[in-house]
């Protein structure tokens, strides 16, 4: 017994409603798409999980954060799947698939075929168990990644007020979850092996202020070791954490955050595999014509830095969801998919962004304190490659990524850059106002200042290469539309 569609995302996650939302815009029609969760919701906005959702009072809950309200966009109810016409197959776990078939089968036995598939499956978190550590299944240990992990985390919280909660990892999830335990009057110690919080983004300028501000707030740091083990009580419930410098930590909850793994697991050996992702192309196309992948279980080429990443943020899930729906409904005018990798967090009074690429030089400028807007670039082989800003508001956050999407030249002195701050990136993006067409030698460059270099083409290529495209596009859609016409 089986069912087919023209359409199936397997995954429930944020993407999964960003992709949905993206296909009802361009005109799918009922009952041609299907979304497979394992989890019993339709899709939602994960960032809630560790912030509103653990609030002490007035929590957020479903149907509150449903995609789409992280974009300010529509909130996609379950009504609002049906009333589209989108078959929502909830609280099914997938156990295999078959590429070449174009089938899939779920641990029902009931089998779905598709003409195109968008795999939306996520990452799963890392499990102390893969360290050597067990203790995971008791149950005042918490991972945060689904709304299960979250109510169990929220339960766990409310009997644990007054008491000790050791955070082991520190990424996003470790320092989100340590700012609401703080909030729900609960004593935190957070553990990492890093000389820092957040290492693989911030510079340890920046994190030493965000930690001297947790710190003011009772959160003990204990870096530079790992977890090695616990202890039980009588009912196999954690009392303490044992760390290999030889700490012993009094615990009465335990939150680990300590990354994640993409679930690949069903398509490893049917289609490429890199960097931990699924492999595609700039238009999230995987190396089978009819699979396509977004979100955190996509390796994508990133076009500004022109290499594979895969990225682990909402932002990603939400872009490349609607680029692959483009890409798959109008291949003719999707264009590559051209991002900005995009990172932000809100913790406490404190609201950051991130853009680009933390790799290079760094430059540090602003007031590095707490209520205070300060910054940091990173420069790389003469250019700008990424830009961090605190405290800053919507047109200078907007600014900081237009700058940093321009990638120019940077020819000043990284001392007068750190005088400039902000400046620099306002003059970079106020040099992109097109100039009148008799301002523009052919050939050579047009805009150039003290401290930014930018080149740009003569308008006459442009005209050319414009028609050269309007050509090439009206006969491929010929051919696609001829071919289509016979294949339906």
């Amino acid at each position: 017994m089986g069912r087919a569609f023209v359409y199936v995302i397997l995954g429930g996650g944020v993407a999964a409603g960003y992709a949905a939302l993206e296909f009802t815009r361009r005109g799918v029609s009922d009952g041609e798409l299907c979304i497979i969760s394992e989890e019993p919701v339709a899709p939602y906005e994960r960032p809630a999980l560790s912030k509103g959702f653990l609030l002490p009072e007035a929590p957020a809950r479903l149907p509150s954060f449903h995609t789409c309200v992280g974009a300010n966009d529509e909130k996609l109810t379950p009504k609002w799947y049906k009333d589209h016409g989108i078959e929502l197959v909830l609280g099914t776990r997938v156990k295999s698939v078959d590429v070449r078939r174009k089938t899939l089968l779920s641990s029902t036995g009931e089998t779905i075929s598709y003409k195109f598939l968008i795999i939306a499956t996520g990452a799963r978190p890392l499990k102390l168990e893969e360290f050597g550590v067990e203790g995971s299944d008791a149950e005042n240990v918490c991972y945060l990644r689904d709304l299960a992990d979250a109510n169990r985390l929220a339960t766990v919280i409310q009997s644990s007020s007054n008491g000790n909660a050791v955070v082991i990892g520190g990424g996003y999830i470790g320092m989100e979850c340590a700012a609401s335990l703080v909030i729900n009057k609960i004593n935190v110690t957070m553990v990492f092996p890093e000389a820092h919080c957040m290492a693989r983004l911030f510079t340890p300028k920046i994190a030493s202020l965000y930690e001297d501000y947790y710190r003011a707030k009772g959160v003990k740091f204990v870096k530079g070791t790992v977890l090695t083990s616990f202890e039980f009580d009588s009912n196999k419930k954690v009392t303490a954490v044992n760390l290999k410098d030889g700490s012993h930590l009094p615990a009465d909850l335990v939150v680990v955050g300590i990354g994640i793994r993409p679930n690949t697991s069903l398509f490893e050996g049917q289609l490429t595999i890199e960097k931990g992702g699924i492999k595609v192309n700039s238009r999230m196309q995987s190396s089978d014509s009819s699979v396509y992948a977004i979100g955190d279980v996509a390796t994508f080429p990133v076009k500004l830095f022109g290499e594979m990443r895969r990225l682990e943020h909402v932002d990603s899930a939400r872009k490349s969801a609607r680029h692959a729906v483009s890409a798959i409904m109008d291949p003719i005018k999707t264009g590559e998919f051209d991002y900005l990798p995009f990172f932000y967090s809100r913790v406490f009074a404190f609201s950051w962004q991130f853009y680009g690429d933390p790799t290079g030089d760094v430059v540090h400028f602003g007031e590095y304190e707490d209520g205070k807007s300060f910054g940091a670039y990173w420069i790389k082989k003469g250019h700008l490659v990424g830009s961090f800003l605190e405290g800053g508001t919507k047109e200078e956050y907007e600014t900081i990524s237009k700058a940093t999407q321009l990638k120019p030249a940077v020819t000043i002195d990284l001392e007068e850059l750190e005088r400039e701050g902000l400046g620099f990136a306002h003059t970079v993006v106020s040099q992109q106002k097109v100039p009148e067409v008799k301002d523009i030698p052919s050939a050579e460059m047009v805009r150039q200042s003290a401290s930014v270099v930018m080149i740009k083409k003569p308008l006459y290529v442009w005209h050319a290469a414009t028609g050269v495209v309007v050509a090439a596009s009206v006969a491929a859609f010929a051919f696609w539309y001829g071919r289509r016409r016979r294949r339906w």
